[in-house]
Formats: C-alpha cells, sequence, structure tokens
C-alpha cells in the first residue's frame, strides 16, 4: 500500500511540474472573440439537406469548444457555404470465374468515396477576421445492392465528413491559417 502511494505521489507531483495546463480551446480565436454565432450555411450545391448537415457539425464543434453564442450576445458571426459535393467508385473488383476461365460474375463496385468542399469566414462588425477553405474526402461502402441502402451509407459518409471538415475549418479559423 505504500509502494501504490509513492507512485500516486510521483505521478502527481510529475504531472504538476511538467509545464502542462488545461486551457480552454477559444482562447486561440483572433481580435479576443470569445461567444461566436453560426447562421444557417449555405448549400451552393444540388444536394439538398446539406446546409443543415454542415451548420449542424459547426454549431456542435463551437459548443465543444465554448465558443458559440446566442443571437444577442455574439463579439462574432461565422458564415458557411457548401461549395461542392459528390461521389465516385473509388474500388471496383476483379471479375470471378471458373477453372475453364468462364466469368461467373462480373466487376463490381467495393467502395465508393464522397467528397465536400466549404468556404468558411469569421466575421466582426462586417471585418473579416479569418477565411478558410476545407475539403475532403470520406469512404464507403454501396451495400448490398438495395438502393436506399447504398444512400444511407453515403449520407452516414457525409455526416461523418461534415464533422470532420468542420472540425478542421474551426481549427484554420482559430489559428488564422
Amino acid at each position: 500500500m505504500a509502494r501504490l502511494c509513492a507512485v500516486v505521489a510521483a505521478v502527481l507531483v510529475a504531472g504538476v511540474g511538467c509545464g502542462y495546463r488545461f486551457v480552454a480551446r477559444d482562447a486561440t480565436l483572433p481580435e479576443g472573440v470569445h461567444a461566436v454565432c453560426a447562421p444557417i450555411f449555405l448549400n451552393e450545391t444540388a444536394e439538398p439537406g446539406l446546409e443543415t448537415l454542415f451548420t449542424r457539425a459547426m454549431r456542435e464543434q463551437l459548443v465543444r469548444v465554448g465558443t458559440l453564442g446566442d443571437g444577442g450576445k455574439c463579439d462574432a458571426r461565422l458564415e458557411g457555404q457548401v461549395t461542392n459535393v459528390g461521389s465516385s467508385p473509388t474500388i471496383v473488383t476483379e471479375p470471378i470465374t471458373d477453372e475453364k476461365g468462364a466469368v461467373l460474375a462480373g466487376p463490381q463496385l467495393a467502395s465508393y468515396r464522397a467528397f465536400a468542399e466549404a468556404r468558411l469566414r469569421l466575421l466582426k462588425d462586417e471585418r473579416v477576421l479569418a477565411e478558410t477553405t476545407v475539403a475532403g474526402t470520406e469512404d464507403y461502402l454501396p451495400g448490398s445492392g438495395d438502393v436506399l441502402e447504398a444512400e444511407a451509407n453515403r449520407r452516414a459518409a457525409l455526416h461523418r465528413l461534415s464533422e470532420t471538415l468542420m472540425r478542421e475549418g474551426y481549427e484554420r479559423l482559430a489559428r488564422n491559417w
């Protein structure tokens, strides 16, 4: 028991003396911005509902870092535009043949890739503090042949992609890349 107490004490002393400290991530926003309003993004694509998906992901990010403000108490406004979205096949399987070389099953799609791009601007008193464009991809499976399953997989991939892009976008705006 004495050894356990000594180990715990050593870990605590090392942790206190190592120079690390917990700091709110919003401390990195430019010009002392502590509360950000995020109105609904613009959707410049033909894909319905992306503005809601990306706005929700950005607001969740702002909540996570403690900078989401409400209507009347915002130091700045974060505007977003979803500028591009799409998907394409990435992996096609080889045809399946028997011993004689006869084709049993032709090539099939094994994987798709969704891509998206968004533009973000952080404004204070209609002056641009920071702006960036983020883009990325997310792979998903086509499913078992059911069109609804394939579309559900695609929407899930776009959801994951929106979260990833908005996290990256916030980090870029906060550090004024």
